[in-house]
Order: C-alpha cells, then structure tokens, then sequence
C-alpha cells in the first residue's frame, strides 16, 4: 500500500478492510507479534551529537483522543496507523513511542524495522478520571519491553501537591525505573507540576514549575544511570535545560499556536546543551493542512547531527 499526505479526518486510503489482516493474524496467530519483534531489525544505536526523533503515539490509551478543536481525532484506528506509517517512512524519523496495542500494529506491519522502541508505561490515569493522578501502570512493563527488544519505557509522571495519589505515583514510577535500569533500558520519565482546576488537570508550565518537576522526577529510583526526562517547551529553557544533566527530549503537546509558530520554539530549545531530540505525536500525525509527511519533514529539519548514524 502507498501511502500519501491526506486532509485532516480523511483516511489515506478509504479502503475500511485494509487494516483487516492485522485482526486475522491476531485471531489465527497471536504469536505473530513476538516472532516479528524478535526478527526486528535494530537501530543503530545511540550516539552523542546526533538528536533523534521519535513519534508519540500512546494518547488513546488514557482516553486522550482530542487534537485541537476535534474531540475524537485520533479514535479511527486506520487513520492513526496511516498516519504513523507516513511519519516512521521518513528515514530521519528514529522511532515510535506507544501503548503496546498499537506498537504491536506496528511490529506486524514491519514498521519498526531499524527504529528505536518505546514503551508506554503508566496509562491508568485516564483524562478526566475522578482520580486521575493516580496513575497506574497499566501498559508496557521492562520485562514485557526486555521481550520485545525495546529501547525503553517512558511514564508520564504528574505531581500535584494537593492530591495524595500523587505519592502511589511517585513510588510505582521510582519502581519502574529500577526495573528498567535492572535490564540496562531507558527510562524516559515525562514530569509536571499539576493541578486540578474546575475537575480537570492542567499542567503547570511556567518555567519555574518545569524546573521543580524535574527535581523531583530526576531523584526517582535507586539509580539514574538509564534516566531521561521528556519535557515539554516552555518560556526560558536555558533555565529548564541547566536543572539537569540527564539526556532530554522535547514533547509536542497539543500546542493553541500555529505550526510555524511551534517548530520555531522548538529549534530554538534543540540548539540547548542536553537536548537530545524530539518525542512528537499529535502536532505532526495530525497537522492543522494534513500533510503529516510534511509536518513530519518540517520538523526533521530542525534536528542537529554532527555525527553520522553508522551503517
């Protein structure tokens, strides 16, 4: 199947069964997905000077379906594994971060062949749940991500300090990046300062609030060795990058500005001293003119490599 841009909330191909043999493989032969993630070809590796990029696709899993003024935008399964596909075809893409639903879409449809592999970990805090700051891990753990030959794991880590459930938080991701490290994998922790306003959660992103979240998410677990911290873009980011000294990557969002708009505030904090690429979902698979492999190639762009991939 060829794949090409589309408009926003139109499938690339209307075709409703082409996804249709990923139920039969995972009706006849669930065994499938293990035997495709172990034949995977890996990334190349890791490397100081090259910043890499990786696609988030692991909102669904906490019921986070919106983009913009759409509410249901990423519901259509088909859509989100066109639109992944168009992203992870660019060869400056690096890898996938996902619910392990969809990166078992993903491995049986051979996409991540070559790429970097993340897990997504604690998805039990679903968006608008009473008790959404308890955030279980409900997805992918570090043996589950050990099987598959992953990179690493990531958990969003939100730390609201008038909530007690933010404490059970607290421990189960400190425990996840033991187990990670305990297996020499990546723990990608994704920390805000929250709130909950009028029942919902809102992130705190002044600079100031960033840079206490980190402090807190980077004294997680026994060990920081495998550590990185996923943040977002926010006013002041020299200040926000000098709080640590762990590996970073920037997050999307689901940004109010326009494109050209973001991706400026992203080159911006790419060029900053620890940044180590970008981890983008929603603002690339679902741009405002529907063309993912351009939003997607627009972003690329902005990427710093002063050492090559080795073949």
């Amino acid at each position: 199947m060829t794949l090409t841009p589309v408009s926003t909330g139109r499938a690339v191909d209307d075709d409703p069964r082409r996804y249709e043999h990923l139920s039969t493989i995972r009706l006849e032969d669930p065994e499938a997905v293990a035997r495709a993630a172990k034949s995977r070809r890996r990334h190349p590796g890791l490397k100081a000077g090259r910043q890499n990029f990786i696609v988030a696709a692991d909102h669904p899993a906490r019921g986070a379906l919106s983009v913009g003024s759409d509410p249901v935008a990423m519901a259509d399964r088909r859509q989100l594994l066109d639109r992944l596909q168009i992203a992870l075809a660019n060869p400056a893409v690096d890898g996938v971060l996902a619910s392990p639903d969809i990166m078992d879409d993903l491995l049986l449809l051979g996409a991540l062949d070559g790429k970097l592999v993340f897990g997504s970990m604690n998805r039990g805090g679903l968006a608008g749940l009473v008790n959404e700051f308890d955030d279980r891990f409900t997805g992918h753990t570090a043996a589950a991500l050990e099987a598959l030959g992953a990179d690493g794991g990531k958990m969003l880590t939100r730390i609201c300090l008038g909530d007690p459930d933010t404490v059970a938080t607290l421990e189960a991701t400190a425990k996840a990046i033991d187990s990670l490290a305990e297996r020499k994998l990546i723990a990608m922790v994704e920390p805000f300062l929250s709130v909950r306003e009028n029942g919902r959660v809102r992130n705190d992103l002044s600079t100031n609030a960033v840079i206490k979240s980190i402090g807190i998410a980077a004294g997680l677990g026994s060990t920081s060795a495998y550590t990185w911290m996923k943040l977002p873009v926010v006013a002041e980011m020299e200040r926000v990058m000098a709080a640590t000294t762990m590996p970073t990557v920037l997050l999307g969002g689901d940004p109010a500005g326009s494109q050209d708009e973001v991706f400026a505030t992203w080159g911006a904090a790419l060029s900053l001293p620890g940044v180590q690429g970008l981890t983008v979902g929603r603002t690339l698979l679902y741009p405002a003119d529907g063309d993912v492999a351009g939003a997607v190639a627009s972003a690329a762009s902005l990427l710093h490599h002063t050492t090559e991939i080795p073949e």
